[in-house]
C-alpha cells in the first residue's frame, strides 16, 4: 500500500512512497530471470549456469572492490551488480570463454557504473554496454552460436536474424522453434515463452 507525501517538496521522481526498495526491485528482476536460465540450460547445458554465476560473483566483486578503493559504503547488498551480471552473461553465447565475460563484467561495473558515481547516475545502462564492448572485442567468440543440445549434426549454425541476413528463408527456424528456444542464440534471448511471465 502506498502512501503520499503531504507537503509541497521540489525533487526528482518517484514521489509515492512505498516499501520497495532498490534491493527488492532487483531481487524481483533476478527471479523473473529464473524461467529463462532454467530453459537456456536445458537447452545449451549446464555451463550456462556456471556462465552466469561466474557473471554474477564478478560483477559483485568488481562492485565491492570499487567501493573498498574508494572508500564508499558497500552497495553489494542492493543486488544491482548480481543483476547485472546476470545480465551480461544472458547476453552472451553458451560457448564464450570465461575470462571474456569477466572482462565484460569489469567493464560494465567499474567504467559504465562506478565511474559515473554508482547506480542510477551511468549514462547508458551497463550490461548493454558490455555486450557491446564485448562484440566489437571479442566479435568472433560473441557470434559464434552453439546449437542447442537437441540438434547434434553441427556445432553452430547463424542465428535466425543472420539466416535472414544472408538472404535465405530455408534454414530459418520455426515460429515454435523459435517460442519454445530450440534455436541458437545467446542465453537470455533464448525463449519468448520464458520471458513471459
Amino acid at each position: 500500500m502506498s502512501n503520499y507525501k503531504n507537503n509541497l517538496v521540489v525533487s526528482s521522481s518517484p514521489h509515492v512512497v512505498t516499501a520497495l526498495d532498490t534491493r527488492m526491485t532487483m531481487l524481483m528482476v533476478i527471479i523473473a530471470l529464473v524461467p529463462s536460465l532454467l530453459v537456456s540450460t536445458y537447452v545449451f547445458g549446464p555451463r550456462v549456469l556456471l556462465l552466469t554465476a561466474v557473471s554474477m560473483a564478478a560483477s559483485m566483486f568488481f562492485e565491492w572492490l570499487w567501493n573498498v578503493i574508494m572508500k564508499r559504503d558497500n552497495t553489494v547488498g542492493d543486488l544491482s551488480a548480481a543483476l547485472t551480471g546476470m545480465l551480461i552473461a544472458f547476453n552472451v553465447p553458451a560457448g564464450l570463454p570465461i575470462w571474456i565475460l569477466i572482462i565484460g563484467d569489469l567493464a560494465a561495473i567499474i567504467v559504465v557504473k562506478q565511474l559515473f558515481g554508482g547506480i542510477g547516475k551511468n549514462l547508458v545502462n551497463p550490461a548493454i554496454t558490455a555486450r557491446i564492448i564485448l562484440f566489437i572485442s571479442f566479435a568472433t567468440e560473441m557470434t559464434t552460436w552453439p546449437l542447442p543440445r537437441m540438434a547434434a549434426d553441427a556445432t553452430s549454425k547463424a542465428t535466425p536474424l543472420g539466416v535472414l541476413a544472408e538472404g535465405s528463408i530455408d534454414n530459418l527456424p520455426s515460429n515454435m522453434q523459435m517460442f519454445l528456444g530450440f534455436i541458437g542464440v545467446s542465453l537470455g534471448y533464448v525463449s519468448a515463452l520464458a520471458l513471459l511471465n
